[in-house]
C-alpha cells in the first residue's frame, strides 16, 4: 500500500493516530468523523495514499464506494436522519480538508443549514450541449 508519512489519514488507516473505527476491508477503512456535522457522519478513507479522485486507482476508489454504501445503510438504521449526502471534495475550491482521498457520508436533518444545497435553475441549453461535446472529447 502507498502510504505518505505525514498524512493523518495514512496514520489512522495504519494504526498510528486513534479512530473510532466502524470497519476496514482489503483497499478500505471507515472511521466516524471526529468533527462531525451531525450526528452520525462518518468517513470512509481509501488505504492507498492518493491525494484526490485524479490519483486514486480504480479497485480503492470502487472498494471506498462500496464500503460507503454499507456505512450509509448502517447510519441510516442507527441515526435515523432525514437523508444522507455521500460527499467527497477535491481540492481548496471544494473544501478539501485531507489531501487523502475519502468520501463524507453525512446524515443530514431537514434545516440543518447544511451549505451543500444549490438552488435549481435552468442553464443555457446550447452552451451544456457545446461543453458537454468538449467533456466526451476528452474521455
Amino acid at each position: 500500500m502507498t502510504h505518505d508519512a505525514g498524512c493523518i489519514f495514512c496514520k489512522i488507516v495504519q494504526g498510528e493516530a486513534p479512530s473510532f473505527k466502524l470497519c476496514e476491508d482489503d483497499l478500505s477503512f471507515a472511521i466516524m468523523d471526529i468533527n462531525p456535522f451531525n450526528h452520525g457522519h462518518a468517513l470512509i478513507l481509501s488505504k492507498r495514499h492518493a491525494a484526490n479522485v485524479h490519483e486514486i486507482d480504480d479497485d480503492s476508489i470502487a472498494a471506498v464506494a462500496r464500503t460507503a454504501r454499507r456505512i450509509a445503510g448502517a447510519v441510516e438504521d442507527a441515526v435515523k436522519p432525514d437523508g444522507i449526502n455521500i460527499v467527497q471534495a477535491n481540492g481548496p475550491g471544494a473544501a478539501q480538508s485531507v489531501l487523502h482521498y475519502h468520501v463524507h457520508v453525512l446524515p443530514r436533518r431537514l434545516g440543518d443549514n447544511a451549505k451543500l444545497n444549490w438552488s435549481l435553475s435552468p442553464g443555457d441549453h446550447d452552451a451544456i450541449a457545446r461543453l458537454a461535446a468538449d467533456i466526451r472529447a476528452r474521455l
